[in-house]
């Protein structure tokens, strides 16, 4: 049985879990205001917001239906667009794409109603370019984007009063919430209070598969999940830490990209960690792909596992109560293909945190900043003492069948002088080790290029005061 609160009534169900929310949504509870579009997560119209508490306070992050098997839902508040209607009158965020001209065949435009209710939500700063970040995974095909972002401002200004304690109450009282909103927490923790730890599914008495956010699963076969038996790993504590213990980073294989944008301990040790995971995808992407997922997917441009095979990372698999670590590099075998039993599960990832002196870098290039994968990725950890490197790991993406840890490459760079010709000559090493094929990204000779160009760029970004590196550009 799921069991969890739909806009304000309680839903229990004992449909499959592995069927996508946005199909029980609209055909099961008849909520048509969350539309289907692109079904891969990447339009924005199917977003919903889902609540669930986060170190103590009750948290909504926007979300595609599209992608959310059901059974991720359990024991949450799920807000479809119909859960956000006042009687009688708009929101002011729904008022603002009205007076704006934000919406012409209005399509996308519940999706943006529904984001933007989720940043009023959040504890950020009613900034504008937050408030812009909060949209960054709903499209418009035809109103134009200025007038959204003149919305988007004045939904800002209208939230420069809202107290960073207590938002729901103040968000209800301005009617930027229905009434129902303020009796939802206490009606939440009721409710994981009775439920059990997830809810049990053993389809035709088959194994159930792992499955965390699922935002490559269920477009790649959504039909085949929905038969399948799931074991839902999204959101659990156990696997969900990030923490610091003998020298090393241990991140829970359910932790999502979004929480390590805003774990304490990563923005230490990666100052620019922003910049780096801003390009993976988009917001609400980000706040359902897990990085287990990322890594067990195994695509050949996964941009978390170009970023932790540069940091050198280990992986945890658990079978039981055994469990055997691996360095993500021999993690990959060959195309989709692992070092990995059917029963394993990925638990977590480890690597060591990285000492003063290092630098790490990540590039990307995609044909468009969000909602999209790479052409190319690339990213590198580097040490140096008196001008001699002395630690090197090099990864890149998008240029082999597998994530590929560049062994040669970064076995040639240490011990050598930093300087532009030992760069030039680690290039000449790298094309030896990347095979890049011609497809819709680009052709492979164009690969190489940009590979090449990534590369240099990671050493002109890190030692910007260095002159000899500017004869790379």
């Amino acid at each position: 049985m799921i069991r969890f609160l739909l806009n304000d009534r309680l839903i229990e169900t004992q449909e499959p879990s592995g069927q996508v929310l946005l199909d029980f949504i609209r055909y099961s509870r008849h909520l048509t205001g969350t539309k289907t579009g692109c079904r891969e997560g990447d339009c924005g119209a199917c977003t919903v917001l889902v609540g669930d508490w986060h170190e103590g306070r009750l948290r909504y992050q926007s979300m595609t239906s599209c992608l959310m098997p059901l059974g991720n839902a359990h024991g949450k508040h799920i807000v479809t667009v119909e859960g956000l209607n006042l009687p009688n009158t708009l929101s002011p965020v729904q008022q603002a794409m009205v007076e704006e001209g934000g919406s012409q065949c209005g399509f996308c435009t519940v999706g943006f109603i529904v984001s933007l209710t989720g940043y009023a939500l959040s504890t950020k700063p009613a900034t504008y370019q937050n408030g812009i970040t909060a949209i960054d995974g709903n499209i418009c095909r035809c109103t134009g984007y200025k007038s959204i972002e003149r919305a988007v401002a004045r939904i800002c200004r209208e939230l420069a009063e809202r107290p960073a304690d207590q938002a729901m109450d103040w968000l209800v009282s301005h009617r930027f919430l229905p009434p129902y909103f303020a009796q939802i927490p206490e009606r939440l923790l009721a409710l994981q209070a009775q439920l059990p730890v997830e809810p049990a599914e053993h389809l035709n008495g088959h194994v159930p598969v792992p499955v965390g956010g699922g935002t490559d699963l269920f477009v790649q076969r959504p039909e085949v999940m929905r038969q399948t038996a799931i074991q839902h790993l999204f959101g659990k504590p156990a696997l969900n830490s990030i923490h610091l213990a003998d020298d090393l980073v241990h991140i829970g294989a359910s932790c999502t990209a979004d929480d390590l944008l805003h774990a304490p301990l990563l923005s230490q040790l990666f100052p620019r960690l922003p910049d780096y995971l801003k390009l993976v995808s988009s917001t609400p992407i980000r706040n359902m792909g897990t990085v287990g997922g990322n890594l067990i997917n195994a695509s050949p441009i996964g941009d978390l596992s170009i970023w932790l095979l540069a940091l050198d990372a280990q992986v945890v698999l658990r079978t039981g109560t055994e469990r055997r670590t691996l360095p993500l590099r021999k993690l990959y075998r060959g195309y989709k293909t692992l070092d990995k039993a059917p029963e394993e599960v990925l638990e977590s990832i480890m690597f060591k945190a990285p000492g003063a002196s290092a630098k790490f870098h990540f590039e990307k290039v995609s044909k468009r900043t969000h909602l999209d994968i790479a052409s190319v990725n690339t990213a590198m950890l580097l040490e140096t003492s008196g001008g001699i490197i002395t630690l090197a790991h090099v990864s890149a993406g998008g240029v082999a069948p597998v994530p590929l840890y560049l062994s040669l490459t970064s076995a040639f760079l240490v011990g050598k002088a930093l300087t532009a010709d030992t760069i030039r000559k680690a290039n000449e090493v790298a094309q030896t080790e990347i095979t890049p094929i011609s497809d819709v990204r680009g052709a492979a000779m164009y690969k190489r290029l940009l590979f090449r160009q990534l590369f240099y760029a990671h050493f002109l970004t890190l030692f910007t005061n260095q002159p000899d590196l500017h004869q790379l550009v």
